[in-house]
């Protein structure tokens, strides 16, 4: 009997019937090359139905001669015949039904430059890249529904059970959609009627080419958060014209565009929990009746699915970033085994990883992709090894509880009373709650397999050879770097804390002190602006200095959107492209600082606390002494070079898999 009756009964879905009511959410891999199916690209998707999903919706695949991307999987061409019933075949027989997402860019372009080759509805400048695409003709439109049907028609014959058909986040049926980028003066511009046309085509023509138990997902643009755009009045009106034809067969929504807003389709833990569920329910109820809802948006745990679906607020339950955290998260969840999930830390790594054409991959699973992702454990060593692990951050952590899995007898050294690391430390800041999920799921492994942990005492050599190891791992992270612009004898007095220290040191007060708090920002990680926003609870205001010509530069460009704007919907000031003058009179509460390209000068005349958060160097110190002991060491994570999570991790696994 599950503890998730709700989540885990059946639904039925046009003609079909799910046994439970989680949905993969199409969520790009890039893992096709040259628009070929790979094993890879189905091992993603068969793990997912294999893990207990019952419905799951590609990325989107390349059904028009436009569509060109080599990460697409091809179909209007015909590549992938026979991958595609393969594929469709293999999630089928883990129990899986298996959509295709029908989706366009158009003008819509992210790259941080323009789409010199764009299509679009209107030739106006798309809001993010200001890529002012061609203009489609009446013709060119006709032939897009024409090739997206064909398209869907080789999905069915391939055994693909349906379709999603992607209409917002910016992309061409959204630009068709609003008002703000459709200004044509034919069929498909105008009234509500003549800009929902090309999506009232497209319905009609799948059905008339696929049958009726051709599933005819649909999702739309609930508030696009632009001027003249989509907001939830406008999206009820799409929503009728378009459940008016009946071919609707489920509905879901969908925030932002490829604007300034794009940020919002990718909630994170900044914001409340679920945050889009009530408005899907109010705008599908109302405008759709009858017709099947999936919840989306910062869905995390079953308890919220179950509750979802016991109160009648949706019927699906779509998981993107969950599932790819976790491809066995239903099954670990029917079956009871909550502790053994590995949670989504909602920091939107995976869309950084997928945007910089490096494909998909995860903070807090290292095995994205591979052939027996799900519900894995890893094989028995034939020849058991003592492991120390010197280190409880995420990366030292990982290695152990993977290590001590295979048969290894594994010892951790942690010089905090917990483990987590610096990890743990963010956790503590705005927006950082996600990533304890990271090291709340190692030290359980840790647990589950044995690891013995030694905590609270900053190990030495003889610490560690006490244990008398076969292999050491070292995963002693990395330290703050003094900032060159700053005087070394601020250091050696102790004047400026790093950024760690002044979150550390600030974290027990709660009072608010008057005047400034200065961060000199050579980081730009997500780190240093989370604890931004925790001194902006200690200060009465806060600047940031950089010498670079932004912030957040290391971070995603829906990261990056997120922190412009809290930091500044916060008051705080964000000064770029200087750096910071080599007299600087802090003990008269002055530092003045010069733009680094014109050299004019300024200066905060209200300093209270100045912090640093500037490139980290490998505290790796034991790495020469433990060799010149004989030992076999091997370095991962910050101690190795100082990156981010996703390396920590993916370098504990490895290390924990090869010893």
């Amino acid at each position: 009997m599950t503890a998730y009756p709700n989540l885990f009964s059946s639904v039925r879905i046009g003609t079909r019937e799910l046994a439970n009511r989680i949905v993969h959410a199409s969520t790009s891999t890039h893992y096709a090359l040259q628009g070929k199916v790979t094993d890879r690209l189905i091992d993603y998707y068969v793990n997912r139905a294999r893990g207990g999903a019952s419905l799951l919706v590609s990325e989107p695949m390349a059904m028009l001669s436009t569509q060109t991307l080599p990460t697409r999987p091809a179909v209007l061409s015909g590549a992938n015949a026979d991958e595609l019933k393969r594929w469709a075949d293999a999630v089928g027989s883990e129990g899986g039904l298996m959509l295709g997402q029908v989706q366009d860019n158009g003008r819509g372009f992210r790259a941080g430059y323009r789409n010199l080759q764009a299509l679009g509805v209107s030739a106006l400048p798309d809001d993010l890249s200001w890529t002012v695409p061609h203009a489609m003709e009446t013709g060119d439109i006709r032939r897009m529904i024409d090739e997206f049907v064909t398209s869907c028609g080789m999905l069915a014959v391939a055994g693909f059970a349906g379709v999603e058909i992607s209409a917002g986040h910016g992309h061409l049926f959204h630009q068709f959609l609003a008002r703000r980028s459709n200004q044509r003066q034919d069929e498909y511009g105008g009234d509500l009627a003549a800009r929902t046309k090309v999506l009232r085509d497209l319905m009609a023509g799948i059905r008339s080419e696929c049958g009726s138990d051709f599933l005819i997902g649909l999702k739309l643009p609930a508030w696009d958060g632009m001027p003249n755009g989509i907001d939830e009045s406008e999206a009820a009106a799409i929503t009728g014209a378009l459940h008016s034809t009946g071919e609707m067969d489920y509905l879901t929504y969908c925030w932002g565009s490829h604007s300034r807003t794009l940020y919002t389709h990718l909630p994170d833990n900044h914001g409340p929990r679920m945050p889009y569920v009530d408005a899907i329910h109010r705008l599908g109820r109302k405008a759709a009746p009858g017709v099947p809802l999936g919840a989306l948006g910062l869905i995390t745990d079953p308890n919220e699915g179950e509750r979802l679906i016991r109160d009648g607020m949706a019927e699906l339950v779509m998981l993107a970033r969950p599932l790819v955290t976790d491809p066995a998260w239903a099954i670990k969840a029917r079956d009871g085994r909550e502790d053994e999930i590995r949670f989504c830390v909602s920091c939107n790594t995976c869309w950084h990883m997928i945007t910089s054409g490096r494909g998909l991959m995860c903070d807090n699973n290292p095995r994205v992709g591979a052939a027996n992702e799900a519900d894995w454990a890893p094989d028995k060593t034939d020849r058991p090894r003592r492991v120390v692990v010197v280190g409880s951050g995420i990366a030292g952590m990982e290695a152990a509880w993977v290590a001590a899995a295979r048969g290894h007898s594994v010892h951790v050294l942690g010089r905090s009373d917990e483990p987590g690391g610096k990890t743990r430390l963010h956790s503590t800041l705005p927006g950082g709650a996600g990533l304890s999920s990271i090291y709340d799921y190692q030290q359980q492994a840790a647990q589950r397999h044995g690891v013995t942990m030694h905590m609270g005492h900053e190990a030495g050599v003889e610490d560690v050879m006490a244990l008398e190891p076969d292999v050491v791992v070292l995963a002693t992270g990395s330290n703050v770097s003094w900032p060159e612009c700053l005087p070394d004898e601020w250091r050696e007095e102790g004047l400026v804390p790093d950024i760690r220290s002044a979150v550390a040191m600030l974290g027990p007060y709660t009072s608010v002190t008057q005047g400034t708090a200065v961060i000199w920002d050579e980081d730009h990680s997500a780190f240093t602006y989370d604890a931004a926003e925790f001194l902006m609870t200690r200060f009465e205001r806060v600047t940031i200095l950089t010498p670079r010509d932004r912030i957040a530069s290391d971070e995603s460009l829906v990261v990056r959107q997120g922190v412009y704007q809290r930091l500044y919907e916060k008051g705080a000031e964000i000064v770029t492209s200087v750096r910071p003058l080599p007299e600087p009179r802090l003990e008269l509460g002055e530092l003045a600082y010069a733009n680094v390209f014109s050299g004019k000068e300024d200066c905060i005349g209200d300093v209270a606390f100045l912090t640093y958060a500037t490139a980290r160097t490998p505290e790796d110190g034991l790495a020469a002494q433990l060799r010149m002991r004989g030992i076999e060491v091997r370095l991962v994570g910050d101690c190795r070079a100082p990156r981010y999570a996703l390396s920590a991790t993916a370098e504990g696994y490895q290390a924990g898999m090869e010893i």
